[in-house]
Order: C-alpha cells, then structure tokens, then sequence
C-alpha cells in the first residue's frame, strides 16, 4: 500500500471498558480490590517457598516463579486498567505500547515453560523415583528456570523487533485495554504477513509444544500410578499431580481462546471478558488452588501466621 500522502500515527487511543457511566466506581474498586488479593496471595506463596524448608523441593521453587510471573503479569497491566477506567480511555505511543506487549508477552511465555518443567518434575518424582534426587538438583532446577525465562524474554523480543517495523497511519483507536498482537495488526497500514509467520511460529513453540510435552508426560505418569496396586498409593501419587493439572487447563484454556482461537471481530466484549478472566481471576486462582488442595502449603501458612503473632506478643 502507498503511505505517501499518509500521515503516520504516533499515538493510540485504548478504548478501555468505555462508558461505564455509573459502574466506574464499583468496576474500579472490584477491580483493585482482585489486583491486590492476588498480588497479596502470590508473594504470600514465594515468602512461603523462601522461608520453609519443607518447601524446598523442586516443585514448589517452580511454584515460586510461576508466582513471580503473575505478579510481574497483573502489574502491568492491572494499572493501565484502572487509569483507563477512571478516564474513560487514553492515549498511548507507539513504542510504550509495543514495550507494554513486551513486559506482557515474557511472564506469559515464561509461565507457559514453567508449566512444563513442573511436569517434568512429576514425571521424574512418580515414573523414576529413585532417579529423582540425581536428575532434579537445584543446579538442574536453576538452569531449567533461566532457560524458561530466557527463551520467553528471547521470542517476546523478537515479535516486538517485528512489530516495531510496522507503519500506523488513519486509524489509532484500539477497543481494549491493553496493547496486543492482533490490534495492532488490523490497525496497521503496512504489510504485515512477516509478523503473521513470525507469531504463528512463537505461538506454535510457546502454546502447543509445551502442552505437547505436558500431555505426553501425564500420559506416561498416569500409567505409572494405574500400575500402583493399593488405592491409597494411587490417590497418593495422582493428589500431588491434581493442583498442578487445574492450573494447566485453566491457564492454557484462557490463552488459547484468546490468542490460538480468539473470538471473532464483532465479539470484541467477549474477548474483553476473556483478557479479564486472563488478567485478574487466573493469578488470584492459582496460588488458591494450591492452598487449598496441598497440605504443605496449608500447614506453612498455618506455621507463618503463628511465627508472626509470636513475634507481635514479644514484641
């Protein structure tokens, strides 16, 4: 397309939640009010993991960062959310919505590799036991960690290289609140089949291929527990999996309605719908999920908040 006679943009207007007339308030509170728990709940687990040595295992370290994930996730865009609210919509440039996708795009991909290395590490506890203190060192745990931010941090950036090649010119407005791969596409007046490849393939390496992995695992681990002979070893080796297999369901099925099989382009309410869940439920629902279902966890908190009112009496 020519873009001479063009003006180029430099500047996008997030639509936000819109109008809320008078919602705003109680939107805005409710909103917060989640952030907050979630935030809360998310470094409650990693003071827990740091600070109990029943907890330092490999599966809770990756616990610890897929906590760290969410508080780096909902931190960036949970503020934006509120100050869309509060001023109906906003402008944004170009680069600090690009650099909002790449603060967005890193916890996302980290987590979704994280997710695997926490099957992996079932795997190895039920399928190969005995191995299981020589395969899963903390140098094995680090490195596996690294590589997972590493590769997410390295395919973020390079998307970012790509969309940061494209020209906006007449349309600015993005009816969401946040910057994405697909609005920017459809607001772009440049080619844009480069960036289609280049995302069709990082989405292919960081949805698919680690859930590949995962299913391919659990098929492995649920034979291994089939073969257990008493009812109480099975239920024993297939509790420590639960937690880790609600996660996994719920975190790659809101990411793959949204990013693998996103709604159609009338349906832009339910895709906000969806980026809410995605955005503020998930991160709360995680660290629940394993307070609630692991008795670790539970008797680490019960410990923590005993230590705390010890300390509050003598001091």
């Amino acid at each position: 397309m020519d873009n001479k006679n063009q003006s180029t943009i430099t500047e996008f207007l997030l639509l936000g939640f819109g109008d809320l007339h008078n919602f705003k308030i109680l939107v805005f509170n409710l909103i917060l009010l989640t952030h907050v728990s979630a935030l809360i709940a998310n470094v409650l687990v990693i003071v827990l993991v740091g600070v109990t040595p029943s907890l330092h295992s490999p599966m809770y370290f990756f616990l610890s960062q897929l906590s760290f994930c969410e508080i780096m996730f909902t931190s960036n865009i949970v503020p934006t959310m509120l100050w869309l609210i509060l001023e109906g919509g906003g402008k944004v440039s170009v680069a600090r919505c690009i650099a909002q996708f790449y603060f967005l795009g890193v916890p996302i991909m980290a987590q979704c590799f994280l997710l695997a290395a926490m099957s992996f590490d079932r795997y190895v506890a039920i399928c190969r036991p005995l191995h299981y203190t020589t395969i899963m060192t903390f140098t094995h745990q680090l490195l596996m960690v690294t590589f997972c931010w590493l590769l997410g941090s390295t395919l973020t950036f390079c998307v970012c290289i790509f969309l940061s090649k494209l020209i906006f010119c007449n349309l600015n407005t993005i009816d969401h609140f946040g910057c994405d791969v697909a609005p920017l596409l459809q607001l772009s007046c440049s080619s844009t089949s480069s960036v289609e490849l280049v995302t069709a393939m990082v989405a292919f390496l960081v949805i698919l291929s680690p859930f590949t992995f995962i299913l391919v695992t659990y098929i492995s681990i649920l034979r291994t527990i089939l073969q257990i002979p008493s009812t109480t070893g099975r239920h024993k080796a297939f509790s420590t999996c639960s937690s880790h297999l609600i996660i996994v369901c719920t975190y790659y099925g809101t990411l793959s309605s949204i990013y693998m099989f996103p709604p159609k382009d009338n349906s832009v309410n339910l895709n906000k719908g969806l980026s809410v869940l995605y955005t503020l439920v998930t991160p709360l629902f995680n660290p629940l999920i394993y307070s609630l279902r692991n008795q670790e966890i539970r008797s680490a908190i019960s410990k923590y908040f005993q230590s705390l009112r010890l300390w509050k009496v003598l001091l």
